[in-house]
């Protein structure tokens, strides 16, 4: 059966956050969260690539590991994996229907991610895996993943004003709401935070007596054509992921080992370097080739994640860039285009398909307003035609990005 079908009925525009359906589901399916060691990560950039890190270094210390991330570039699959492998599209059918005969005809429907949470649960359970490396989907508090009272370690990344319509306007309201994924007496790992979301997370690590370890980015230890080294704490590891910012979220990963280890982990050296070494994040910082062209694809749908982006870019040492960009409506667009946009550069904007798309004729506009210098700033039907006109006009850098779900757009069209 198609899963898009599956998930349909449940498909909520917008977010719906709150704990009470999703435990009412988890207790129906008989409480499989209880029987999963978890880390938990939560945070507004570098969730993704920590998750990574942690479940490819645990899997190469020859534990049984799933991992749960959200949202998926190309395919539904790929939220839940273990030991890297994403499961089949049978057995996701088949848990998303075990899910959905559990639901009572008078109780409020779940929405589609808290259904997905549940088949997450249920699957790692039934697998029996030895732990469980969990992403937060949106915030942290009232988040579907937050229904497990003893993680093993709390990640928070990073906190930036994102998802501020859900999780509250200041830094210090979104930070209130990260910081509800921490608990009582269990270890916390906090990457660099702003002064006043800083405030919050502390007083909350004091009031829950949590260890909790505060992390600063790795040091850069060398750096080559083929390969960059990092070191955190007297480890020297691989750092295959691109950009400044993976400092941070493989000193993050590290820490988190290193808690676990503690607990009596094995865990060695060789497969922390060989963990660090394999891992892979599509979709974030990345070359890929097209057309015979090399492109740069990143999400960079936030103005924190934008200027990380950014930063990687001008390490490039390139005279102006050919950026190809679609926004969903929600999102920041004038700091996102500031932290991108240089003089001389051209800026080609397109619709995120199937997604509540910014106006590609209003970017444009104000794209022009932020950088009266752009060389160009046009608008197309596609994210093809875009990119191919791009190829055809320049032998600029071409940079893809404002939007995962358009990369993953663009990722599963290359795939089909």
């Amino acid at each position: 059966m198609d899963l898009d079908s599956l998930l349909q009925p449940f498909q909520r525009f917008g977010v719906h956050l709150g704990l009470e359906r999703i435990e009412q589901l988890l207790a129906n399916l008989g409480n499989p969260q209880q029987r999963v060691q978890i880390i938990h990560v939560a945070g507004t950039n570098g969730k993704g690539s920590v998750c990574a890190y942690l479940s490819s270094v645990l899997t190469q210390a020859g534990y049984r590991v799933g991992r749960y991330t959200s949202p998926h570039l190309v395919d539904w699959t790929e939220r839940i994996c273990i030991n890297e492998k994403p499961i089949t599209r049978e057995e996701l059918a088949k848990l998303l229907l075990h899910v959905q005969n559990v639901i009572p005809s008078q109780q409020e429907l779940p929405t589609q991610f808290e259904v997905f949470t549940a088949a997450a649960w249920l699957y790692f359970a039934e697998q029996q895996v030895d732990i469980a490396v969990v992403e937060v989907g949106l915030g942290g508090r009232l988040d579907a993943t937050n229904v497990c009272s003893m993680p093993l370690v709390s990640i928070i990344t990073s906190i930036s004003r994102e998802h501020w319509q859900q999780l509250g306007p200041t830094l210090a309201d979104i930070a209130r709401e990260k910081a509800g994924i921490l608990k009582p007496g269990c270890a916390a790992v906090v990457g660099p935070l702003p002064p006043e979301a800083k405030a919050v997370v502390q007083q909350r690590v004091k009031e829950l007596g949590c260890a909790a370890v505060c992390v600063k980015k790795a040091l850069e230890i060398q750096t080559t054509k083929m390969q960059r080294w990092a070191e955190y704490e007297g480890i020297k590891y691989p750092l295959p992921l691109l950009g400044e910012f993976q400092l941070v979220n493989s000193a993050l990963a590290i820490a988190a080992i290193q808690i676990l280890q503690k607990k009596g982990w094995k865990i060695s050296l060789a497969a922390i370097v060989e963990g660090m070494a394999k891992t892979q994040w599509l979709g974030r910082v990345q070359w890929y080739a097209w057309q015979g062209r090399e492109l740069l694809i990143d999400g960079a749908h936030n103005p924190a994640a934008a200027q990380v982006l950014r930063q990687f870019v001008d390490t490039l040492d390139v005279a102006s860039v050919t950026w190809v960009m679609g926004m969903l409506s929600t999102k920041d667009h004038g700091d996102i285009f500031k932290a991108l946009l240089r003089s001389h550069d051209r800026l080609f904007l397109v619709p995120v398909p199937d997604h509540s798309s910014a106006d590609p004729e209003q970017l444009a506009r104000l794209a022009q307003k932020i950088c009266p210098q752009l060389s160009e700033c046009s608008t197309y039907l596609n994210v093809e035609t875009a990119l191919t006109s791009a190829i055809a006009t320049s032998d600029n850098l071409i940079v893809l990005c404002g939007s995962l779900y358009l990369v993953g757009h663009f990722l599963s069209s290359r795939f089909h």
